[in-house]
């Protein structure tokens, strides 16, 4: 990363996810007069449903520029195997801080940054934030002594920046922990009213989905985000090699059909309101049935047996089959 050494028109890049922490790390730096630079990085788990998790609203509240970058297939990578291991579902989030930091550090050096910093607290989160975790991620990402982490700062060892005085570490915080307490009140004082993305607001973090994404690993060659978009709907089962999701509502069913791969299946009633279903891998006569059968069973037939369309690009064969019951659905839930 290149260093300026002049104290005058410092510049520093902030690692900002529109979240609480992050937004308050961003008014320390710039109040003690260095220009500031944000980058946020978008995934396909965030939760949030705000474009770029409140990011945005905070550069805009601060008129700072903001650069967006998408976590594309090398972070997909990360997730089929991190080397540090999964939390306690499947969020990689050491590896996962390790991909931000190396990329930010790219990105600091083509801007000139000075340093980097983050809104990381001490112990706030209890997988990628305590000290031994933190000298990880620092060493990996080859910024040893050079992350900043303002509402931490005074529980840490002093960074480059620190050291070399291009940032006052007595006008910098000694937060530690999960109460948040303190952070609410600085927002107060300095009329912080909008932060939009609280903790946790990883999918990866959810049981639910990290079963899902979990099965797609264990089962599957490539993960691409194709597959991540179709993880996020419908129901889930697991047929012998066989994957068959089940859209749950209208618009489910509409994202089923745009998101099908030219191979797979696809399922509808033929005569009442039913879901689409997507059949993957091999089109056996039995996953045919079973992805019949589940289609016949969530759809608002009544019948012993339901007329079942299905076909690759159209619905040009039947079947007629009786749904699946409970007891045969809980075997194949993912």
């Amino acid at each position: 990363m290149h260093i300026n050494e002049e104290s005058d028109g410092m510049k520093a890049l902030g690692l900002l996810s529109g979240g609480l922490d992050s937004t308050l790390a961003v008014k320390l730096i710039l109040d003690q007069d260095i220009d500031v630079v944000a980058i946020n990085f978008t995934s396909p788990f965030c939760l949030c449903d705000r474009g770029g998790c409140g990011a945005v609203g905070v550069a805009k509240k601060f008129n700072i520029p903001l650069k967006i970058v998408k976590k594309g297939g090398d972070y997909l990578r990360i997730i089929k195997k991190p080397k540090h291991g999964y939390g306690k579902n499947m969020n990689p989030c050491i590896d996962c801080r390790i991909y931000t930091l190396k990329k930010a550090k790219k990105y600091a050096k083509e801007i000139g940054a000075s340093f980097i910093f983050t809104g990381e607290v001490l112990d706030e989160r209890p997988m990628s934030q305590h000290i031994q975790a933190l000298k990880i991620i620092e060493k990996e990402a080859g910024l040893k002594g050079k992350i900043l982490r303002p509402l931490s700062a005074k529980l840490l060892s002093k960074t480059e920046a620190e050291k070399k005085g291009w940032i006052d570490r007595e006008k910098l915080l000694d937060i530690r922990g999960r109460c948040r307490k303190r952070q609410i009140q600085l927002a107060k004082d300095w009329k912080i009213n909008d932060y939009p993305c609280p903790s946790g607001g990883c999918l990866l973090t959810y049981k639910e989905f990290a079963d899902k994404i979990r099965d797609f690993i264990i089962n599957e060659k490539r993960l691409m985000m194709n597959d991540i978009s179709l993880l996020k709907i419908g129901r889930h089962f697991r047929f012998d090699k066989n994957k068959i999701i089940v859209g749950r509502n209208e618009e489910e069913n509409k994202q089923l059909l745009r998101l099908k791969n030219a191979s797979d299946y696809y399922f509808e009633v033929l005569d009442c309101n039913g879901p689409i279903t997507l059949l993957q891998g091999p089109k056996t006569k039995e996953a045919i049935e079973k992805a019949a059968a589940l289609t016949a069973r969530y759809s608002d037939s009544k019948e012993k047996k339901t007329m079942v369309r299905f076909g690759k690009k159209r619905l040009e064969n039947l079947i007629k089959t009786p749904a699946l019951d409970d007891e045969e659905i809980e075997k194949l839930r993912v």
